[in-house]
């Protein structure tokens, strides 16, 4: 079912209102827009854990939807946190070498890699303060007073970065 905003967003008011029915509607019609959302973004055995996970957070976020706005960007912005995170913890993952056989350890570092690729060409679209804060909080796992004082910027300063440069990968791949 490919669902048009105006119905997705009535449902939506109706699941928070606790249709059931209209929130099963709902995450069948979220489900089909995230199987093609990340079609494109994923290999193709990661889609169907990233679209759950995704759902889970949907799920989780519906009470903060507001009815008066589109749903799609709401659906959207939470596919892309869902995406990054994905990103960041197949990267940690190769990084960390928790992979065990040689087979898995040779596919997984070449999604790894992918990955990371991917990551860095999105980073060349960001300035070097913005991409250095998200790099150390979002992928190195410091905090933001440990990302100040590595990187000589004020806490503030350092999770305006962050913001802003998620923000900026954020409309890179919506774009994309």
């Amino acid at each position: 079912m490919i669902a048009d905003e105006a119905t997705l967003a009535r449902l939506a008011a109706l699941a928070q209102r606790g249709d059931r029915q209209a929130y099963a509607a709902m995450l069948g019609a979220c489900r089909s827009w995230l199987l093609r959302y990340y079609r494109r973004k994923v290999h193709p055995e990661a889609i169907e854990d990233l679209v759950q996970d995704t759902l889970l957070s949907v799920h989780r976020k519906l009470a903060s939807y507001d009815p008066a706005r589109p749903l799609i960007p709401w659906l959207a912005a939470i596919a892309r946190y869902r995406f990054v995170d994905h990103l960041r913890i197949a990267y940690r993952a190769a990084a960390d070498g928790v992979l065990d056989d040689d087979e898995t350890i040779v596919e997984d570092a070449e999604q790894a890699v992918i990955a990371r690729l991917s990551l860095d060409r999105l980073f060349e679209a960001l300035p070097q303060a913005q991409c250095r804060a998200i790099e150390l909080v979002r992928i190195e796992g410091l905090s933001i007073s440990e990302a100040a004082e590595s990187t000589g910027q004020s806490e503030s300063l350092v999770k305006v970065n962050i913001h802003r440069g998620l923000k900026r990968l954020a409309a890179l791949i919506e774009r994309a």
